[in-house]
């Protein structure tokens, strides 16, 4: 059955394929890769054509920014994944992303998965690859266009085009270069992480058993990237650590992708007085959606349900005017990413979690050409405002970054 999210290309895509602008075969190898729509079933919210016909409004009349991807396509075949990787070359869902009704999308690349040059993640020479490589594409094709200003964003959407805000996980591979926070600038990058559950000179990361907190370096880092207008986010980064960047930024500050651990009692979430802390200095969590991170004792079946759960939860702690969404999704098999490279993303202990059913994928949630189409519907089908639904699916983003940038 046809879902909320089944929408029509968007008129500025005119069929651009990753590296078309290349030889395949000789300029460079060749995966069979997953596809961007219908990879596995429709998600159906059981909408009324009018409620259609709303989320469709909606999505035209206001903007629509994740605050969280990775919009590649994987292999087919996800055992070749490291391969893929390798090849500092991973293909952009340019289709998928002109059928998901966004207006941005602050894409993360490769990030805890790139090994271009190394086993293991967070190299400053794999990430100048992952960023280069993929704006290199970018730059070849006329639909998406790197934004850096919020005017930039507002343009594409005036233009009937997508806007990539270039963002990163973690600022592991600035290692102790302070500068290197500018470079990563003037290569575009407008949101960065501060650890990526393992610590790093800047913080501790989720999954250490013992939080530092923030550095004096990382309190250097954060400085820098108030005054260059960076984003932080504190998805990844340990409990103390979030509370001290939160603290010690000028600026509000990004949750990204995460979730409430009053929800699921699981390091990955985010305790009360971290989301409370966040908001009250003006910043917004991004509701994750990745495969069994955001469940709920009411639907440990990881669905939109689950997602929403976690989402109600957030506005009823600090208000809908401090909550948004990033789904932190990709074009492909994302349960078989994460087996893949259990070492690299380890997300920390369970601290007693209850045991859960393994899926597949996400139900409603599993990619982002459904994402935000499924998301309004839903807030469509529970009887939520025409405002309410604007500030989640953007405005509150907006908001936020047009006091950082």
């Amino acid at each position: 059955m046809r879902g909320a999210h089944v929408l029509d290309a968007a008129a500025g895509y005119r069929g651009y394929r990753s590296f078309d602008y290349l030889e395949p075969h000789r300029d460079y190898k060749v995966f069979e890769l997953a596809p961007e729509i219908g990879r596995v079933p429709g998600y159906d919210l059981g909408l009324s054509d009018a409620q259609r016909d709303r989320v469709a409004r909606l999505l035209r009349e206001h903007p629509a920014i994740s605050l969280h991807e990775h919009p590649k396509i994987l292999p087919a075949d996800v055992s070749q994944l490291r391969d893929y990787n390798r090849t500092g070359r991973n293909a952009f869902g340019f289709e998928g992303l002109a059928r998901s009704g966004l207006t941005a999308v602050f894409d993360n690349f490769m990030n805890g998965t790139g090994c271009v040059t190394s086993e293991h993640a967070w190299k400053w020479d794999d990430v100048i690859y992952d960023i280069g490589l993929r704006l290199a594409d970018v730059a070849k094709q006329d639909y998406v266009v790197l934004a850096t200003t919020l005017e930039q964003v507002f343009e594409a959407r005036r233009n009937g085009r997508l806007a990539l805000v270039a963002g990163l996980e973690a600022a592991t591979m600035i290692e102790n270069e302070l500068d290197r926070i500018d470079i990563l600038y003037g290569f575009g990058v407008r949101q960065m992480g501060v650890a990526y559950s393992q610590a790093n000179q800047l913080g501790s990361g989720l999954s250490e058993e013992h939080d530092g907190g923030l550095t004096h370096f990382g309190r250097r880092a954060v400085d820098r990237m108030n005054k260059l207008g960076i984003a932080i986010d504190i998805s990844h980064s340990g409990d103390r650590t979030s509370m001290d960047v939160v603290e010690a930024s000028r600026v509000p500050v990004f949750i990204t992708h995460a979730g409430a651990r009053s929800v699921w009692n699981t390091p990955r979430m985010k305790p009360d007085d971290v989301i409370r802390a966040c908001a009250e200095r003006g910043g917004v969590i991004g509701i994750e959606a990745a495969p069994h991170t955001t469940l709920s004792p009411a639907h440990p079946h990881h669905s939109i349900e689950s997602v929403m759960d976690h989402f109600m939860y957030c506005v009823n702690l600090v208000g809908i005017d401090h909550v948004a969404f990033g789904p932190d999704t990709n074009f492909g098999d994302h349960v078989g990413l994460h087996n893949s490279f259990t070492q690299h993303l380890a997300i920390g202990r369970a601290h007693g979690v209850a045991e859960h059913p393994r899926v597949p994928y996400v139900s409603g949630m599993e990619n982002p050409a459904e994402c935000f189409g499924n998301i309004v519907g839903w807030l469509v089908a529970h009887d939520y405002s025409d405002d309410e639904i604007a500030k989640v699916v953007g405005g509150n983003i907006v908001r936020v970054l047009g006091e950082v940038w």
